[in-house]
């Protein structure tokens, strides 16, 4: 995969990852790379409150919609 991604200039200030030092912010190729391999969604999938749980699992996704 190539380290460069088109979008990431446009795609930082509507980034909504708050994880301090995250390399990939603003980067969604990138960002959605790397949770797919861990079997997580990124942060742009919660709402803020719950994106600041950083808890990117599929369960608490799904926990979130059923709530």
């Amino acid at each position: 995969m190539s380290e460069a991604c088109a979008r990431q200039a446009s795609g930082a200030g509507d980034c909504p990852c708050t994880y301090p030092g995250c390399s990939r912010h603003g980067n969604c190729c990138q960002c959605v790379s790397h949770h797919c391999a861990k079997d997580q969604l990124p942060a742009c999938y919660f709402t803020p409150e719950q994106e600041k749980s950083y808890d990117r699992s599929v369960a608490y996704f799904i926990s979130c919609r059923n709530g």
